[in-house]
């Protein structure tokens, strides 16, 4: 597991600490596995319990959230902020609303996002967010209540400039909208203390779209540098229906991919001519209804319950966008099988440890999480930017910034994994080039920090 006998003490502390919070644990055990080399080259970061302290949150705050449904009955939420890191910039990570949601999953996405936001260059830390609330069959007035006091007590703790969080699962704009009239209502204040806002009050032109497209240029760049290739004539399975996954659809279709499959958390799609996007905005992004209404509407499209066979689909590209680990070893060894040659992660953690070591051992190129879907964030602080100037850019400029980041994470991760010996090994390179960067700041902030 760890030569490194400080990454063991380093390690079991969190276990000691943090039992039976397996997502969080699996989130650090990735990271501090990559960082061997690390360690061995820069003893200063022992000396200074640079790991000690990057591991332990700087502040979790855990809140109820009580709201009132349709008929009047008082119903009782968890609400969860985990400020993990901000020795690069102010805590950024979404808010996500799910029953799944509890305290390792924050962590563990809190933790992953302080890679990916030093990874965008940005100055910007990690933090995540949420509550174990469902929005699936709520009301709007429901939902509304339901975001007032989330936010009533989350204003507490946040600001333009110390904690800036945005949309995740369960968290779109609607839900961003409530959250940010009542921030507003309560501070007296219009700020940029929320990203994912609506245009006409803050919000940034292609930030819906830009960890979709943010992971699809990821995915070409590796494609391009690594095997001379792209995504022209090539099959794409992309999981999940949700923002991501329609936005990733799009861009992968642009560049010349087919796109055949499709999810949700019943089952899946499967249009051999092709994924017909239009159908499947009006269903998820308008009726807000299920993906299997899709085979209703287009001749020739399948459905199948249970969303994991979607992995069973002969692919050559395949993009994970639904949730944490959704690719399990059995899966990734079928997708080896059938032949796919490159693999992206546009979900957070959606490839399980033993899928992913199946991956590499097979030579399939393999996009992390905290590098490939690094768009949203990256186009989050972008309109950061925008309202701090109090100015919008177009379309076209945010898309080329976005893209150019994305591009610079490929290769900083390349080019980090070649420094210490592990040219193409495109996790370790994500996890060390975040790492140094945030590691670098907390050293030259003090040891007190």
């Amino acid at each position: 597991m760890f030569k490194s006998e400080y990454l063991k003490r380093v390690y079991a502390g969190v276990e000691s600490r943090n039992p039976n919070e397996k997502e969080f644990l699996q989130a650090v055990k990735e990271v501090l596995e990559s960082l061997e080399p690390v360690v061995e080259a820069n003893p200063k970061l022992e000396a200074n319990g640079i790991l000690e302290r990057i591991v332990e949150p700087e502040r979790q705050i855990f809140f109820r959230v009580s709201w009132v449904d349709d008929n009047g009955k008082v119903q009782v939420n968890r609400g969860f902020r985990v400020q993990f890191n901000s020795a690069i910039g102010p805590y950024k990570g979404g808010i996500r609303l799910h029953p799944s949601v509890n305290a390792s999953v924050i962590k563990f996405l809190g933790f992953e996002q302080i890679f990916k936001n030093s990874l965008t260059g940005l100055p910007i830390g990690g933090g995540k967010g949420g509550s174990d609330f469902d929005p699936k069959g709520k009301s709007d007035g429901e939902i509304m209540r339901f975001c007032q006091s989330f936010m009533t007590e989350l204003s507490k703790h946040i600001g333009a400039d110390t904690d800036v969080p945005a949309g995740d699962i369960g968290t779109g704009a609607r839900e961003i909208g409530f959250m940010y009239g009542q921030y507003k209502r309560l501070r007296n204040e219009f700020t940029g203390v929320l990203t994912g806002k609506g245009l006409t009050y803050g919000g940034s032109l292609a930030r819906t779209e830009a960890t979709g497209y943010g992971v699809c240029y990821y995915t070409e760049e590796m494609l391009k540098c690594m095997k001379n290739d792209s995504f022209k004539g090539k099959t794409v399975v992309i999981s999940g229906s949700g923002n991501v996954a329609i936005y990733a659809t799009q861009k992968a279709t642009e560049l010349g991919g087919k796109v055949v499959a499709l999810s949700d958390s019943n089952g899946y799609i499967y249009d051999p001519n092709g994924v017909n996007l239009d159908v499947v905005k009006q269903i998820k992004e308008v009726e807000r209804g299920r993906i299997k209404e899709y085979v209703e509407r287009v001749q020739g499209a399948e459905y199948h319950e249970g969303c994991s066979g979607i992995w069973t689909i002969k692919c050559d590209i395949a993009l994970p966008c639904a949730t944490q680990n959704e690719i399990d070893e059995n899966s990734a060894k079928t997708l080896v099988k059938n032949g796919v040659i490159a693999v992206a992660e546009g979900a957070n953690m959606p490839s399980t440890p033993e899928a992913i070591e199946a991956f590499q051992s097979a030579g399939v190129l393999f996009g992390p999480a905290k590098a490939a879907n690094a768009g949203g964030v990256a186009t989050s602080a972008l309109e950061m930017s925008q309202n701090s100037m109090r100015y919008s850019w177009t379309f076209e400029e945010v898309d080329a910034k976005l893209k150019d980041i994305m591009v610079n994470i490929f290769h900083n991760s390349y080019n980090a994994a070649k420094k210490y010996g592990m040219e193409g090994n495109l996790l370790a390179g994500a996890n060390i080039a975040g790492f140094e960067k945030v590691a670098d700041a907390m050293l030259a902030q003090g040891i007190a920090y």
